[in-house]
């Protein structure tokens, strides 16, 4: 049974992927440079210190990618308070769901802890959370399994027990080596079919995950349900008791 739900933050809950582009875009055009989108989309998902190689390989080791990190941060932080923080589409029904129906919740991210406050603050959605856990808060970053194993933890589930959202290859990566079930929704690519395999599912926005939840507790549900009529029939010996039980059965089906 699925207790709890560990949402990724950029490019899941937050259409931040597209922001962050252009902020680098901005950023690197002032220093006489050019990012592609193919760059960009290697970099999603990654703890910082993958992101800082990735810009090493390939604009050199003297790029300054700190300075431009930081920049770019002030950037996306200007964009947000002008225009607000870009929501996902189906994100406050989905944790509303979430909440009325006791789920617990985590936000897992590679981003660091004083960027994840301000940005769940200024969308006001802290208290949807019962928790956070951030990429300077763990030893490994994505794909390493540690910060969604941490999350478990953090809320009392055994990793059977969750369910994982995420958008990235390397978020549905660290997941699978978790052992955690795996939704993807896609943002601004689409996971390799290496990646699409380890999922539980691929769908096309927050509004079906409710959809997935609600269709996985009916199932759950069924074995309970037969099991209960088989004990009420129990008492019941020889064909009449499992006439009674298949009738019982069958009332219910039609039901639904």
């Amino acid at each position: 049974m699925i207790k709890a739900v560990i949402f990724d933050m950029d490019g899941l809950m937050i259409d931040s992927e597209r922001v962050t582009f252009e902020g680098y875009q901005y950023e690197l055009a002032k220093m006489g440079l050019t990012i592609d989108k193919a760059f960009y989309i290697t970099l999603l998902g990654k703890p910082v210190k993958g992101i800082y190689q990735r810009f090493y390989d390939v604009y050199g080791d003297d790029f300054p990618i700190e300075q431009v990190i930081k920049r770019v941060h002030a950037y996306m932080e200007e964009r947000f308070e002008t225009e607000g923080v870009p929501l996902k589409q189906g994100l406050i029904p989905l944790l509303q769901y979430l909440k009325k129906n006791d789920y617990r919740t985590i936000v897992a991210t590679s981003s660091n802890r004083d960027r994840v406050d301000k940005i769940l603050a200024s969308a006001n959605l802290t208290d949807y959370f019962d928790d956070s856990i951030c990429g300077d808060e763990v030893t490994n970053g994505k794909p390493n399994p540690e910060v969604f194993l941490k999350s478990c933890d953090k809320l009392f589930v055994n990793p059977d027990e969750a369910l994982v959202l995420e958008d990235s290859e390397a978020g549905i990566e660290a997941a699978f080596r978790a052992n955690i079930p795996v939704i993807c929704i896609p943002d601004m690519k689409y996971p390799e079919e290496q990646y699409a395999q380890m999922t539980t599912a691929i769908l096309d926005s927050l509004d079906l995950v409710k959809d997935y939840l609600i269709e996985q507790q009916t199932v759950e549900e069924k074995p309970s349900s037969i099991k209960k009529y088989a004990k009420a029939a129990a008492g019941i010996t020889g064909a009449v008791g499992v006439l009674l039980l298949a009738g019982i059965l069958a009332r219910k089906m039609l039901n639904k």
